[in-house]
């Protein structure tokens, strides 16, 4: 089938491994690229527009897309995650069409599906991919996500915001 037919968030959500056997890995296995690093002042967020379920491909084709970009540009002064998880498991009831097909399938009886791979939903306003870079990386975090979000099924809006400043505290011996 193709992937536009898990896009739509249908049911109820289907994620009680124990119950599956043998439910595909997740493509997407790193969801963290790049240093942490307190120089960082800008957060620049992938936000999705809709409700709508990403399969794990798609999410791994924008995480590589964006990473290759941000380690061009500033190499590893950047912190990326991606935030959501594939946590749905995706079935499909395949069906063979085409001459002596009706030897080979049963039609809608024990329609229930195989897994074929997972899915995450995602919410309206929910940040998919977030980057944490300095002022100076603006423009190159942008390009980022613009180039993540061709990858994605659904239409987002690139947020950046200022990371609030962290108070460096000194303690003082008290002898």
């Amino acid at each position: 089938m193709k992937a536009r037919n898990y896009r739509e968030v249908k049911g109820m959500p289907y994620t009680r491994h124990e119950y599956v056997h043998g439910p595909p890995q997740p493509k997407i296995t790193k969801f963290t690229a790049g240093k942490p690093s307190e120089s960082q002042t800008h957060q620049v967020s992938l936000v999705a527009d809709k409700r709508i379920q990403i399969r794990h491909n798609a999410l791994e084709a924008a995480r590589i897309a964006a990473n290759r970009y941000l380690q061009e540009k500033l190499g590893d002064r950047f912190f990326m995650r991606v935030m959501v998880l594939p946590h749905m498991i995706l079935r499909e009831n395949k069906m063979i069409f085409g001459a002596h097909a009706d030897r080979l399938q049963e039609g809608m009886r024990r329609a229930f599906g195989k897994p074929i791979g997972r899915a995450a939903r995602v919410e309206p306003n929910q940040p998919i991919i977030i980057v944490n870079v300095e002022e100076n990386g603006l423009e190159a975090a942008k390009e980022a996500l613009r180039r993540a979000e061709a990858k994605l099924p659904t239409t987002c809006r690139i947020i950046i915001e200022k990371l609030p400043e962290q108070e460096v505290q000194v303690t003082q011996n008290v002898t």
